[in-house]
């Protein structure tokens, strides 16, 4: 039996504001943000029953001296983003004689980053953390800790803490069925996190989780956060059935988000029975609409198809598509701005999170252009004011000139969050989405029905004038064509309260960079040594 201990979970700020932030929409919607900590609340569950945990989120509350006096122990870490914040955190902890644990994907993919905090717990805490415990019952106060990689057997992970957890604060809440992911793709630093192999819990163990949340009174908005839900298809077959019966015997308390990659458009089958289950919407990433960019990432799932016919067939299974797009590969052409605004509008994707390309630490990417010579200095220390991937990205030497990058990556942010042309695409893509499986009323309780549609629409475009034409007409067209897909219409319109406003700080930020550029001598593109990119012949 393990001694009492006092263990003060804190979950740290995000640095910046990013797309995925949605400060604005969050406030339209009466909450703070989007989406809770499950890591942390996964780990809380796996420890000692003799623990006591005390969950803070710093993006939605601060916490006291009398908070930091009461714990015996500090754990705290995530993403690249809260880097700055997690360092902060740890530094508070040692003033204040606390010892602090970090863990979590950034801490794992750079170690050196964190060596200030007393533990380091690094890889999926599952294969590890019964390590860290022993080592702290028996007295131990410091050590780095680090799991076999893509060893963690998932089916023995705990139900996560969601009593930890203030739901009112959230849009979502997440859950999770998969880790891992079987593509290839250069950028993404999944794969060297989780592996290549999905491993997927069991069907019963979901349905524990599911029944916790359901008991607890939750009702809403629930992501699969998976790397790729579709990444493990025969588990995944199993499994959707009997999640489709699940919410049907319970009443659809859950309308559900998940993440996949576009090779869903080729399964029907799949498509129906994610329709069934109740999914209404899944973010792709899509990354390029040039087949030798797609290639030169090897992300090949996304050649040999047409991208927006994939898309639309989604839309036809009643599933709406948010895409991630990145500008500033070596295989660009000068023309990509274009190209990638035509596709985004012949797609209808109103939400299109476009970033300039971020040389994560240890992925594939960083190891080429490590080799080649082409990474910054201080490539894996996240920008701690007011940057992210959108501002700060390019954080290495491209092959295109600089200027052109980032002119390009202007241009498309300019268009395609320019009030008329995204709600352009909100209207099209309601006349797209086929919604009869899916449920049409939001369940009772959910908190996204707390807010009138009509109401939804007048404090967005109250706040943004210049955007009331066009998100009142499109909401009008929608609501007289479909009454079920209005309500799809006016998420798509409330996450306008933050992208258009967002998109025009980036604008801005770019604008700097382009300034500061003026000021710099120009290096021809021709002294970077493309001999020493294979990738590029």
């Amino acid at each position: 039996m393990a001694s009492p201990c006092n263990v003060l979970m804190l979950y740290p700020l995000f640095s910046a504001e990013s797309f995925w932030s949605f400060g604005e929409s969050c406030k339209v919607m009466g909450v703070k943000r989007p989406a809770a900590p499950l890591g942390l609340i996964t780990v809380a569950a796996m420890l000692p029953e003799s623990w006591t945990v005390r969950l803070i989120d710093c993006n939605t509350q601060s916490f006291s001296d009398e908070d930091l006096a009461w714990a015996d122990v500090v754990f705290t870490g995530g993403m690249l983003p809260q880097q700055s914040d997690t360092l902060r955190l740890i530094e508070l902890c040692r003033a204040a004689g606390k010892p602090v644990v970090v863990g979590g994907p950034d801490p794992t993919s750079s170690p050196h980053i964190y060596e200030r905090a007393d533990f380091r717990v690094l890889g999926e805490a599952e294969g590890v953390i019964d390590e860290f415990i022993a080592a702290w019952e028996s007295g131990a106060r410091s050590g780095v800790f680090t799991a076999p990689k893509f060893q963690a057997d998932v089916t023995k992970t705990p139900v996560p803490r969601f009593d930890l957890l203030k739901f009112e604060d959230y849009l979502y809440i997440g859950v999770q069925y998969s880790r891992g992911c079987p593509f290839t793709c250069e950028f993404c630093d999944i794969i060297e996190l989780y592996g290549r192999v999905p491993r997927t819990k069991t069907t019963e163990q979901m349905f524990v989780e599911l029944e916790t949340l359901y008991k607890m009174g939750y009702r809403g908005h629930l992501d699969f956060v998976d790397d790729n839900f579709i990444g493990n298809k025969k588990s995944l077959r199993q499994f959707l059935p009997q999640l489709a019966e699940w919410q049907r015997v319970h009443g659809y308390p859950f309308e559900l988000s998940t993440e996949a990659s576009v090779n869903l458009a080729d399964d029907p089958e799949l498509l129906e029975l994610m329709g069934a289950a109740n999914f209404f919407g899944i973010f792709v990433g899509i990354e390029s609409p040039d087949p030798a960019t797609l290639v030169a990432m090897r992300k090949k799932q996304n050649t040999r198809r047409n991208i927006a016919e994939s898309i639309h067939k989604i839309y036809a299974a009643g599933i709406l598509v948010t895409a991630g797009f990145i500008v500033g590969f070596d295989n660009e052409k000068v023309s990509m701005a274009e190209a990638m605004i035509d596709f985004i509008e012949e797609a209808a994707i109103p939400v299109a999170m476009v970033g300039l390309l971020y040389a994560l630490p240890n992925t594939q990417l960083t190891r080429r252009l490590e080799r080649e010579g082409r990474l910054h200095s201080g490539h894996d220390v996240a920008p701690t004011i007011g940057a992210d991937q959108c501002t700060a990205g390019i954080n290495f030497d491209p092959v295109r000139p600089l200027r052109d990058i980032l002119t390009d990556y202007k241009r498309v942010l300019e268009h395609i969050y320019s009030p008329a042309a995204y709600a352009r695409r909100v209207d099209r893509l309601m006349t797209l989405l086929d919604r009869s499986r899916q449920r049409h009323e939001l369940a009772e309780g959910d908190i996204r029905a707390r807010l009138g549609a009509m109401e939804t629409v007048h404090r967005v475009v109250t706040a943004l004038p210049e955007a009331r034409g066009p998100l009142w007409q499109t909401f009008m067209n929608c609501a007289k064509r479909d009454t079920s897909s209005a309500r799809i219409a006016v998420q798509m319109i409330a996450a306008y309260a933050h992208l258009g406003p967002f998109s025009r700080k980036v604008i801005e930020a770019i604008d700097t960079r382009l300034a500061a550029l003026d000021d710099e001598p120009v290096i021809p593109a021709a002294t970077i040594d493309v001999t020493a990119a294979p990738h590029l012949a």
